[in-house]
Order: structure tokens, then sequence, then C-alpha cells
């Protein structure tokens, strides 16, 4: 089983009245080596949850910030084989859970009961692929549930009110709320309804609810928070790491997390 549960994240976070955090990191961007040396950094810095990016070649929910990373990850040679072996090597230095964010092609490439196999040995608690509808989940299931891992339901704004019931009350570890239509990237804005919607879900929801996609700043995090279990802080996160380093990418991790002990 993995160091780290979603449930005990999660647990931590009420016990000390505050929303938890995740952190996504696009794996071997600039490569591998200082992806080891970030993960467990951010954790030091404040992120409850950490979700590690497989790179791919056509991540068509991502926006500019995160095609990027991927290329750059991909051209230095990234791959869910060597991620897993990055993720092996550190998993003794990691406070936090991680939720491994993938496309389904390239889980099923590696092979689906050897990647959940493979994932607890790394200390993956959870996988979240974007592109699997519900209705296919079937195909990863049995493997998830014989290793203990969990599958994350993602559900947008969009998502009918009797299916995203249905799915909210099936889901495992936590439910993840995109926050906006469209593909990842921050706004400067976030919809007028996006409270009451977070509100609606958490009551139909048998797990905790974090919203994602957009936010970029403590403020945001604060106000959304205010409505969820959590947040998602990601293509933020990954441009400032890119433009700035690590040590900028800590910092903003820090002030999030200071800005979820006391939300709006």
């Amino acid at each position: 089983m993995p160091n780290h549960t979603l449930q005990s994240a999660f647990d931590r976070c009420r016990r000390e009245n505050r929303k938890a955090l995740v952190a996504y990191v696009t794996a071997g961007d600039p490569d591998l080596a200082a992806t080891a040396r970030l993960l467990p950094a951010l954790a030091a810095a404040g992120a409850d949850i950490l979700e590690v990016g497989v790179p791919f070649s056509d991540p068509m929910a991502d926006g500019p910030v995160i095609q990027a990373a991927c290329q750059r990850a991909l051209a230095a040679g990234a791959t869910l084989p060597g991620i897993l072996e990055m993720l092996r090597g550190i998993r003794d230095r990691l406070t936090a859970p991680v939720v491994l964010f993938s496309y389904y092609n390239v889980l099923l490439q590696y092979g689906i009961e050897k990647l959940a196999a493979d994932s607890v040995a790394a200390g993956i608690a959870a996988w979240l692929v974007v592109d699997m509808p519900a209705e296919e989940a079937g195909e990863i299931e049995p493997a998830l549930h014989k290793h203990g891992l969990c599958r994350i339901t993602l559900l947008a704004p969009t998502t009918p009110p009797d299916r995203a019931a249905r799915l909210a009350g099936a889901a495992k570890g936590f439910v993840y709320y995109i926050t906006v239509t469209g593909v990842t990237g921050a706004r400067s804005e976030l919809p007028a309804d996006l409270a009451a919607n977070l509100e609606t879900l958490q009551k139909l929801s048998a797990v905790p609810v974090v919203a994602g996609f957009g936010i970029s700043s403590p403020e945001q995090a604060r106000t959304v928070a205010a409505h969820a279990a959590g947040v998602v802080v990601g293509s933020a996160l990954v441009k400032l790491h890119a433009e700035a380093g690590a040590d900028a990418a800590c910092r903003l991790v820090s002030d999030i997390a200071r800005a979820l002990r006391s939300p709006a």
C-alpha cells in the first residue's frame, strides 16, 4: 500500500481546521532529477497531495502551459517507467500522497495490471485518467481495487445534475471538480456560480470535493476553498517553476497553503 493515503491527508486537514492543497507537477519538466527534488520540497512547503502528470504528446485537456511542460519533459526523455522509478527513489522522503495524472493510452501501453502493482511500489495512492469516461472505467477498476488504489472522479460544470449525483456518490479518494469549461490554465476570474455548484456537489459526494483549473493565487484559492474541501493548483505552479525555479514554486505553494488555513 502507498505510504500516505488520500483519506489521511484530508483527515489531517480537518483536524487542523484547514483546506487541502493539491499541487500538480508535470513529471520530467525540465528533467526527472529536477522533479525528484521538487516533489518533496512542495510537500514540505505545504502541499497535502501531489498530482504527478505523465507527459503525453497530445494532452487535449491541457492548456498551453502544461502542453509546453509535456513537450519539455518528452524532449528530456521522460517516460512512465522512468517516472515510476523516480517516485520509488523518493518514496521515503515524501510526506504527501501521490496521484498519478495521465491519459489512458499511456497507461494502456504500459499494461494496466502491471502499472497498478508498480504504482503501489512507487507509493502512488490513486490514478486520475483525464480522458476516461466513467462508463469505461471497468477497463481499470479491477486492477485498482486489487491493489488498493483509487480512481479519481472528474466532474465539470457541464456534467448533468443526475449524472453528477450518481458519479459523486460512488467516488473514491476525492472528486476533482473542474471549475471552468475548456482546458487547464490560470484565470483572472472564476465563475459566478462556482460556490453554489461546489456546495451542492459536496452534499452529494461520498468523499471530499476539491476544485481545480484556473486557480492561480492565494486569494483565489481562499475564495474557492470556502466552498470545497480543497483546491488544485496546476498551471500557475508549472509556469512559475519553469520561469523562476523550484524556490519560487515552493513559495507559491507556501503562500496558498497559508491562505487555506483561513478560507473566506
